[in-house]
């Protein structure tokens, strides 16, 4: 990609992610070009379908604000685990209305994804290893406690003091117990994630 284009890509998607966070789903590629300062055509050069945006700025989302914090920072397993949970929680819950257009566009699709149930899937391994986990938990057990507490996400608490209490409630239920979860489905890792 030449680098004016790169350029382009990267303000169009910046762009579409505040444009969608502030108008909702209904905000055109029209109003996303002008906010861009690129031409419309730019953009249906760039993004043949809505969709194709929704997939780029869902994927900018988790590869610049999520990805970022699944890197281990101490000599805790299970803080880590802990704290990567909370925070990815915590930027998807200021991202509720890009998550429900991704939702609706079936965009979850996308290498972002992968990348993080990959680094979730290290946290988890590590976490089991150092015997402060259940050895039965999956990658899908974790993306499922995201969306668990990201359903208790509610405009009436903006500072996140239920989705906290609720996350401490739910990663109670990851630690060693003497007993066993029951099996999975073994459905595809992202589909909890994907049906939130």
């Amino acid at each position: 990609m030449r680098a004016d284009a790169a350029r382009n890509y990267q303000r169009i998607v910046g762009v579409a992610v505040t444009a969608f966070e502030e108008l909702g789903p209904e905000v055109t590629l029209e109003e996303i070009a002008r906010r861009a300062d690129v031409s419309v055509m730019t953009v249906y050069r760039r993004f043949r379908a809505r969709d194709q945006l929704v997939r780029a700025v869902l994927d900018y989302v988790l590869t610049t604000e999520i990805q970022p914090i699944t890197v281990a920072h101490t000599d805790d397993p299970w803080r880590d685990l802990v704290n990567v949970l909370e925070a990815s929680i915590d930027v998807l819950a200021r991202r509720q209305v890009i998550l429900s257009i991704a939702r609706e566009s079936d965009a979850f699709d996308v290498e972002g994804v992968r990348h993080y149930l990959s680094s979730l899937e290290r946290l988890l391994r590590r976490a089991v290893e150092a015997g402060v986990v259940r050895p039965e938990l999956e990658v899908r057990d974790l993306a499922a406690v995201i969306v668990m507490v990201l359903a208790t996400v509610r405009p009436s608490d903006p500072d996140g003091t239920d989705r906290r209490r609720n996350l401490a409630l739910v990663v109670e239920g990851l630690r060693v117990s003497p007993t066993t979860l029951p099996p999975s489905s073994r459905q595809a890792p992202g589909s909890a994630v994907c049906e939130q």
